[in-house]
């Protein structure tokens, strides 16, 4: 017979949480609490009404939109909270950027497209010579270039080392030839940074070297992929005999799994979606209160469906605490490491959760959900409320959290391995 936690239990475990919230002297100080009313104050004047308005599903809006959100916060100077100061990053602390992601989403505003500032942007300051931080990192950080990623191939995802692109030197530069896939918004961006092999000999790890390629070189291809809700945000790249200039290389030759993995380190501390999955605890929570149950009543009067929300939650606010630990141990100086996989287990498992359940929240209207009412081609009204559009969407482009970024699989032998030194 399964076992239910009744509420003082749950109760009881949300008073331990609290309890380790204070003991780890989580309180913000006065100053914290200037820095977010002016954030606070700064979202409520210049968040544009039709960028807040347009439905998100996955990981950006349109992106004429989202262009426009990333110039208003590029003239602030906010663009890239998590950038050094030398580069156009804010100076914020740890606190400041933990409020920052938390108004972001209160703000229900779009989180800007990571490939450039979270991915690739770090790995060109951090590794690149001073003629590519020069050429790429003003285009990052205003929003003018977008960035895809190079990097899964057919045979070659969670074994990433295994790929196959070959990259050859050809004089003053490289002919590449291979494929990559699953390729997010290839179909709007200007370049790609890509691992290559370019050397057979050896540990598979040692002949990988990172490259930066302009989307518009010749050779290059690419083709549309549907994922499961409907909409096309992945891709396929082909690579025919595409010329490379050998000053598109980041660092050393054979050295980009270095450069791959400081990439995903920072990709993973990032995909816990904290804030995110908090503003879709209150989501589910106001649309429950709003939507009927059985007999009538709300559906949040229904003891079951509280607790399934109480026990995501408490899920929710104990990855927080963890995350917060290692951005804590990032600001004294210790980079991240290996633990980032545990945010980006429990946070795609949240993340998955609470898709499902916002689903089971609209019930019935879930049914008619349309890609065309999405993107705004439909000519009809839509059959349900406003929150009912993109639950189904959201919950089937989430399938894959669990897969992008190393999937959970692969994450939990990095713990066994490099954490508990299994």
């Amino acid at each position: 017979m399964a076992r239910y936690w009744p509420i003082d239990r749950l109760q009881f475990a949300n008073n331990l949480i609290a309890l380790e919230a204070t003991l780890m002297d989580l309180s913000l100080r006065p100053e914290d609490e200037v820095f977010r009313r002016e954030v606070r104050t700064f979202f409520d004047d210049e968040l544009p009404a039709d960028v807040k308005a347009t439905p998100s599903v996955g990981v950006a809006i349109e992106k004429p939109l989202l262009q426009k959100w990333h110039k208003i916060l590029a003239d602030k100077g906010w663009a890239a909270p998590a950038w050094p100061v030398e580069y156009g990053g804010t100076g914020w602390n740890v606190t400041q950027k933990h409020i920052w992601e938390e108004e972001v989403s209160r703000a229900g505003a779009p989180r800007l497209m990571a490939f450039g500032l979270s991915m690739v942007g770090p790995v060109i300051y951090q590794f690149g010579n001073a003629e590519q931080k020069a050429e790429h990192l003003p285009g990052i950080l205003n929003g003018d270039v977008w960035w895809c990623q190079g990097y899964s191939e057919p045979g070659s995802g969670s074994d990433l080392s295994s790929l196959k692109t070959k990259a050859v030197r050809d004089g003053d530069g490289y002919i590449v030839n291979g494929q990559k896939i699953w390729t997010s918004y290839a179909h709007e961006a200007d370049w790609i940074f890509c691992l290559v092999r370019t050397d057979d000999g050896g540990k598979q790890q040692e002949g990988i070297s990172f490259l930066l390629i302009d989307m518009k070189t010749p050779g290059i291809t690419v083709k549309p992929i549907v994922s499961i809700d409907g909409l096309h945000h992945l891709n396929e790249v082909f690579f025919d005999d595409v010329r490379v200039p050998l000053t598109n290389r980041i660092g050393e030759e054979g050295k980009g799994w270095t450069y791959a993995k400081f990439l995903l380190v920072n990709e993973r501390t990032g995909i816990a979606g904290v804030p995110q999955s908090k503003k879709g605890v209150q989501n589910i929570r106001s649309i429950a209160q709003q939507e009927p149950g059985g007999g009538g009543a709300p559906l949040w009067a229904e003891d079951s469906f509280r607790r399934k929300l109480a026990e995501i939650e408490i899920k929710l606010q104990s990855l927080e605490y963890t995350n917060l630990r290692i951005l804590a141990d990032v600001a004294a100086g210790k980079p991240a490491g290996p633990e980032s996989s545990i945010l980006k287990i429990i946070g795609s498992e949240v993340q998955q959760e609470l898709a499902i359940l916002a689903v089971e929240t609209v019930q019935h209207y879930a049914l008619p959900s349309h890609v065309d009412d999405l993107s705004g081609r439909s000519n009809q009204e839509p059959v349900g409320p406003d929150y009912s559009l993109l639950p189904v969407a959201n919950m089937a482009f989430g399938r894959a959290s669990s897969i992008y970024g190393g999937s959970n699989e692969v994450q939990r032998n990095v713990i066994s391995k490099a954490v508990l030194g299994l």
